[in-house]
């Protein structure tokens, strides 16, 4: 009897195993805003691949870019959306497999407050200046600046989100701040109007999608699926708010340019070991 018991529960758990519901697909977006502020950027993305490809999806974030760096060589996640030296970094380090970047140019910018006393790279000699994380592209870049610039004795403070950078700045609680020039768009105009652009990169490869290798087999359907999205309304609605102006391939050398870049995350990553 007991036997027969065991045959019947088994029998009747065959259909649910035989159901059971993929795992939700993460898309580790790097945290170039706050996470409310990503989660609800990325929606249309994640309700249309949803439909798409027949399973739940996730947008994620980290911490900062350090810490979104870690987990996305520790294979956390299926899709990660990131500046173009950390895409380097996981298409070298972690077999990430590119697929596409926006249209509009990425620049970093150096940013004072309008009313301040800043108005040159010496200036700013002696005061504190706010980046993302160590190892974000704008924060690099902003490093560099400051170098050629030769501006000594600044104390870089990392803060969470671009929002909170440009806050700091109007309340004049350092002389410079580095963020995208994508991140300063989305600001209020209020908060624009305050803030001064003291430089500005070159344009340099910007959010780049990549694929986890472990989907490879994929990789068609999934682009295939991206570049449907994009023509879609939401999607358009998305691009012209945040200013990205679509979907576009990368350029064959577009990343490895980003290679000093991506070694100066690999240095991050060895000293917080």
């Amino acid at each position: 009897m007991f036997r027969l018991r065991w045959i019947v529960s088994l029998f009747l758990l065959l259909p649910s195993i035989g159901l059971a519901a993929p795992a939700a697909l993460r898309i580790g977006v790097a945290p170039h805003s706050s996470a409310r502020v990503i989660i609800e950027m990325y929606q249309p993305l994640r309700l249309y691949l949803e439909l798409a490809l027949g399973q739940d999806v996730e947008i994620v974030t980290a911490p900062d870019f350090t810490e979104y760096a870690r987990r996305a060589l520790a294979q956390q996640y299926d899709i990660a959306v990131t500046t173009g030296h950390q895409a380097r970094l996981l298409q070298t380090d972690a077999r990430y497999l590119p697929l596409l970047t926006y249209q509009a140019d990425f620049k970093a910018l150096a940013l004072t407050a309008a009313d301040g006393d800043y108005r040159e790279p010496k200036d700013l000699a002696g005061t504190a200046v706010f980046g993302l994380s160590a190892s974000s592209l704008v924060t690099l870049w902003g490093q560099h600046w400051l170098l050629r610039n030769s501006v000594q004795s600044t104390t870089m403070r990392y803060i969470s989100a671009s929002d909170s950078v440009s806050q700091l700045l109007l309340k004049h609680e350092g002389g410079v701040g580095f963020m995208s020039l994508a991140n300063y768009q989305n600001l209020a105009p209020a908060v624009r109007e305050g803030l001064r652009v003291m430089a500005e990169s070159l344009p340099m490869a910007g959010r780049v999608y990549l694929l986890n290798a472990r989907h490879s087999k994929k990789y068609d359907f999934i682009l295939a699926s991206l570049r449907a999205f994009a023509e879609t309304a939401e999607a358009k609605q998305y691009f012209a708010k945040h200013q990205l102006g679509g979907y576009r391939e990368l350029e064959p050398r577009e990343l490895i340019a980003m290679e000093p870049y991506a070694n100066e995350v690999r240095l991050v990553l060895t000293k917080g070991k």
